[in-house]
């Protein structure tokens, strides 16, 4: 009996706990966002003294952090490179571009967005753990920068780029004591910045995602009440492996939810939202396993900043009166000209171009011979509509001219970065001298003649995902002239004309309409007779 009264007490306070406003509460206070560390990093001696290096800063992070160094060493933002599946070298090394080409021979100034300290050639010591720059990704205080041609270092005194940008003195002592980890404008530095300024080369990432609305970006709105989501967020981390690349992109997720337990796709859109994320609009989730998520859900790239869309180096070279490379500018201020890197032309709030895509992007390197007769795809995504894989997906497209070698059929590698006499372009505007110089340092071949050619650079887009009420409507896709009218090899009803499945289903139409009619004519009678004979 007794241990029925306490069974039947213990249900009757398990249930008033359960549903009271007691049981939604904590017990234990708030935690103050800034105390969330175990460690306050301005409490270590190794930290307070005046470091006059990044290497040095580096050297003391790893007293602690003694297996961080050798993590960064394995991931691709300290090797720019990434060996694909069918054994070919690829990553920041060693494809072609067609913003600033490539990185050989132009080290000092791309290594501006390596997390190392030095890579100012080949010599460069991968294997330094000294090297490895800690700062740059874990700076809290949004002073660090490194020096745009400082070979990854930040200034170490005062300093001025281009003959009008300042730099100021990085103080290393007091950025070590303020790390945190990475958010936007960490990752932002280079990300947002890539292929030479502000939203130049992505379309989906520029500064304007530090403050963003939620019309901007959903996921990064930082309102009050909003998400304000950071990079690793999405892109979670462990041991310094940041997932989500351009080089081993996942078109389609079908794992879906990869709580609890964290799955190989943690950046894609159904890691969080599932594969059928309509619940009201189910008829919607039709369509999950052959579009992308971004492609309804990211209606306009580059909402609030003009992207980069074509770059052309065939018209590079003219100087002022003076001597100097030419600048040109637009109305609102974008480079539309400049003597040292072509012509260029920009556009703000456009709409992506749409592919079918499988997670498989082809790449062409320095050694592919293509076929220049018409537009060269430096990179293009693979798919087609009877993949299973494949889904389509909203991109970027840059298009451009730049060099190539006609006789041997293969890209080139210019010497842009250096001081007068070293041959570079941007100080001697002599192309023949750049190429050369720049195919001999990387060991490749040069034929010795050089012209331009047409390319297109293909960019994934995940990123400005529009509010769900702004997603795009049915007819912006289902309609003639609607955004997927280039997008052949498939049927897309309100798009596609199909005589004979028009004709077929214009006959179910009227088949129908006569069955009915027919059956209600054949009731009316029914039911006449019915009445005539009195059974009604």
């Amino acid at each position: 009996m007794k241990n029925l009264l306490r069974a039947g007490l213990s249900s009757v306070v398990i249930y008033l706990f359960a549903f009271s406003h007691l049981s939604a509460e904590t017990f234990h206070p708030p935690v103050d966002s800034l105390l969330l560390s175990t460690a306050d990093h301005t409490k270590f001696e190794e930290l307070k003294k005046e470091f006059k290096s990044g290497p040095e800063v580096t050297e003391a992070c790893l007293q602690c952090h003694t297996e961080a160094a050798k993590q960064v060493h394995r991931t691709k933002h300290w090797t720019w490179e990434v060996l694909m599946k069918d054994g070919k070298m690829l990553g920041k090394q060693h494809v072609v571009n067609n913003f600033c080409i490539s990185v050989e021979s132009n080290e000092p100034r791309c290594t501006s967005c390596h997390i190392g300290y030095g890579w100012k050639d080949r010599t460069f010591d991968f294997t330094s753990e000294k090297n490895v720059d800690c700062l740059v990704c874990h700076d809290g205080t949004g002073t660090y920068k490194k020096f745009p041609s400082g070979a990854g270092h930040p200034p170490y005194e005062d300093k001025v780029f281009g003959g009008k940008t300042p730099f100021k003195k990085v103080d290393l002592s007091y950025v070590a004591q303020h790390v945190a980890n990475p958010d936007r404008h960490n990752c932002g530095i280079c990300h947002f910045e890539g292929g030479g300024g502000d939203a130049v080369k992505h379309g989906d990432l520029d500064n304007s995602l530090l403050d963003p609305t939620e019309t901007l970006d959903v996921h990064m709105a930082s309102g009050e009440n909003e998400l304000n989501m950071t990079c690793t967020d999405c892109h979670k981390t462990e041991g310094h492996q940041v997932p989500g690349s351009r080089y081993e992109p996942t078109a389609r997720d079908v794992h879906g939810f990869d709580y609890p337990l964290p799955d190989d796709y943690p950046t894609t859109c159904a890691s969080c939202h599932g594969v059928d994320p309509h619940q009201n609009y189910k008829k919607l989730n039709d369509h999950v396993d052959k579009v992308a998520c971004q492609t309804c859900h990211i209606p306009a790239i580059a909402k609030e900043r003009p992207t980069k869309v074509w770059w052309d180096w065939s018209k590079a070279g003219k100087l002022d009166e003076e001597g100097r490379p030419l600048v040109k500018k637009d109305s609102t201020g974008h480079l539309v000209y400049l003597g040292k890197k072509g012509l260029f032309k920009w556009a703000k709030d456009i709409e992506p171009e749409y592919r079918w895509f499988n997670g498989e992007m082809n790449y062409v390197t320095f050694l592919t011979e293509i076929n220049d007769s018409g537009v060269v795809a430096i990179n293009h995504p693979d798919g087609e509509p009877r993949d299973t894989l494949s889904r389509i997906w909203p991109f970027k497209v840059h298009r451009g001219k730049q060099p190539y070698d006609p006789q041997l059929k293969r890209f080139v590698k210019p010497k842009l970065f250096g001081p007068k006499g070293s041959g570079a372009y941007w100080s001697d505007f002599d192309w023949d001298t750049s190429i050369a110089g720049g195919m001999e340092y990387a060991g490749l071949e040069y034929s010795g003649t050089y012209d331009f050619v047409e390319t297109e650079m293909y960019w994934p887009i995940s990123h400005m995902v529009s509010p769900k009420e702004e997603a795009l409507s049915c007819v912006e896709c289902h309609s003639r002239g609607g955004r997927l009218e280039k997008l052949a090899g498939f049927y897309l009803p309100g798009r596609d004309a199909n005589g004979f499945v028009e004709i077929l289903g214009l006959l179910v139409i009227v088949s129908s309409l006569v069955g009915v009619s027919i059956h209600g004519f054949m009731r009316f009678v029914s039911n006449k007779r019915r009445v005539q004979d009195g059974e009604v």
